[in-house]
């Protein structure tokens, strides 16, 4: 037996040690979500899949197989939709609870992902014209890195908004037939595109066309994108699993960000409240056999008090786009019910299709030697603060994304306490595979974390936007179209705005971000070192964006686990589903 294969089952033998340590310490799965089919099915939890012995690859286990799940427009707290994903995943894994996307939109999130940098370094600042895919270098990327450090590397689902309309910054050609460098498997979805004979696009879910390898692939019509999504990952994880090498997968789904075909119980996609401002309101499509699946659970949206309240009763105290608009009404609240429950029932459907990646993994015998994530690309408004939905700014719900891995090291069920970011994300698979930045990095590895737990927070999370219709107007401290920036750490949300509209939240009393303490005396120091932070920070690049934070910003591990325990406690008190 070679010292590759002793080590090897070493470290397989750990990993099995761990799972055998939090079952015998009485290691509960999380609660599974409660509701009913359209027949009065309880939502089932998922079977326990056992690991399978099979082939195992001649690799050293610190180059592990890297798999990363990503949803679109998933909140935090949607992760009551995965049974599979908790229990196969955060029951063997660590579940994140300080999770963000610095640039909680679709496209900058995305390019954040793929470079480990800010939008304000890599420059996609929107989703469209002259900005979105068009506007994307990805001449180096995550993908790049990988492959050069041995990877086989496989992308899957929805790369950039524009991919396929637009031309591609490095080609020069069309980018729905262009393949990004670095990627050994490459199926992209492909966004409408007129005149050239590819019907649907990324956002009908019964009509996806892909790039696959450089070949479009339009025979998809009629069959549900999560379910194509699905097969495509399964079908490149065997392949790559025959292979000697360590295999990096990028696989994302469209769900549950709304789109097409309509259907006849959506609300409507537009509705306009009692003071004349137009809300967005669209859905996902769903399949049949899974509608009315939490209808009993779901009673109202999402981001809407449990009590039946207001969303927000007093609201002077937040920026003029928030003040201008009215409380929800009842028809509206229907609407966001009803958007909450076809955006779970999206989620159960995606959650069915990880499980199934899993199974392969497992099957195959790749699974022990497997850092498995998942994630989504931003967070999502669901009624708080009178949004009745979307993304972009920088409160909590926005923020805010689901984070679970698990791997070798990895596999006994914890939460950590420690802020990830999109670009965070980045930085701990480049470690993970020994592989070099492909660009100069804004984020840090949290493998440290990962195994050893919380290390504090100490450095600040930089967030930013650009609102569409927002004013470009010169005001201090700001560069580019960006119209928000602001700082996260664990105890504050600090946010100042293009239009000199400045916001301060202190989450330890306040994490449903109810009152703006901006200018307080009893903040006032709290402001001025936030304010100093912000200074420095709004334009990192580097180590630039990794300045530890003033002495009175920092938290150590306890703190942070103190803050962070009362933070979901106290918004799952006001927001939480319970089971009827």
């Amino acid at each position: 037996m070679t010292p590759r294969v002793v080590l090897r089952l070493v470290v397989a033998g750990v990993a099995l040690a761990a799972v055998m340590t939090a079952v015998l310490s009485g290691a509960q799965e999380p609660e599974r979500p409660a509701g009913s089919g359209p027949a009065g099915t309880a939502v089932p939890s998922a079977a326990p899949l056992p690991v399978v012995s099979g082939p195992t690859r001649e690799a050293a286990p610190s180059s592990p197989n890297i798999v990363m799940v990503m949803a679109d427009d998933m909140r935090a707290d949607d992760l009551l939709f995965m049974p599979s994903l908790r229990k196969l995943v955060g029951a063997h894994g660590l579940t994140f609870q300080n999770s963000f996307s610095p640039y909680p939109l679709c496209c900058p999130a995305r390019a954040s992902f793929l470079t480990g940098q800010y939008a304000h370094n890599h420059h996609v600042w929107w989703h469209e014209e002259p900005y979105g895919y068009g506007a994307f270098d990805d001449s180096r990327t995550l993908a790049t890195s990988l492959s050069e450090a041995g990877y086989a590397t496989g992308f899957i689902g929805k790369y950039l908004n524009r991919y396929g309309p637009a031309r591609s910054l490095v080609s020069g050609g069309p980018s729905y037939r262009h393949v990004p460098n670095g990627w050994t498997d490459w199926r992209g979805s492909i966004d409408h595109v007129e005149g050239v004979g590819i019907h649907g696009g990324t956002y009908h879910y019964l009509d996806t066309p892909f790039n696959v390898n450089g070949k479009v692939d339009n025979r998809y019509r009629g069959r549900y994108n999560t379910h194509v999504i699905g097969d495509f990952s399964v079908d490149m994880a065997r392949r790559f699993g025959r292979d000697s090498k360590p295999f990096f997968m990028y696989v994302n789904y469209v769900a549950p960000h709304f789109g097409g075909p309509f259907e006849s119980d959506d609300p409507p996609a537009q509705m306009t409240d009692a003071s004349g401002n137009t809300h967005d309101l669209r859905t996902p499509a769903v399949p049949r056999s899974v509608r009315g699946r939490f209808d009993r659970l779901i009673t109202r949206g999402a981001g809407m008090p449990r009590n039946g309240g207001p969303s927000e009763a007093n609201i002077s105290d937040k920026p003029e786009a928030y003040r201008r608009n009215a409380e929800p009404s009842a028809a509206e609240r229907r609407a966001m019910t009803e958007l909450t429950r076809q955006r779970a029932e999206s989620i159960y459907v995606m959650d069915r299709q990880v499980r199934r990646l899993v199974r392969e993994l497992k099957r195959s015998g790749e699974w022990r030697n497997t850092v498995f994530m998942f994630t989504s690309d931003n967070g999502y408004y669901l009624g708080e603060h009178r949004k009745r939905s979307g993304k972009a700014r920088a409160h909590e719900p926005s923020l805010r994304v689901p984070f679970l891995v698990t791997g070798p090291g990895m596999r006994t069920k914890a939460k950590r306490y420690d802020p990830i970011t999109t670009i965070d994300v980045s930085a701990s698979i480049l470690d993970l595979a020994s592989a070099e930045p492909p660009r100069l990095p804004d984020g840090i590895s949290r493998v440290p974390t990962m195994r050893e737990g919380d290390q504090g927070w100490t450095t600040p999370v930089l967030n930013e936007a650009t609102f569409t219709g927002g004013s470009y107007r010169k005001t201090p401290g700001f560069r580019g179209p960006r119209t928000s920036i602001g700082i996260r750490t664990a105890r504050y949300s600090y946010i100042r705005s293009r239009t000199r509209e400045t916001e301060l939240y202190d989450l330890a009393r306040d994490p449903l971000q109810m009152r703006n303490v901006h200018g307080q005396r009893a903040y006032r120091e709290a402001e001025r070192a936030l304010s100093r932070v912000w200074w420095q920070t709004r334009h990192c690049d580097g180590q630039e964006c990794l300045a530890p934070l003033p002495p009175e910003l920092r938290a150590g591990a306890g703190r942070e686990r103190v803050l962070g325990r009362s933070y979901w406690r106290r918004v799952l008190a006001a927001y939480g589903f319970r089971a009827p």
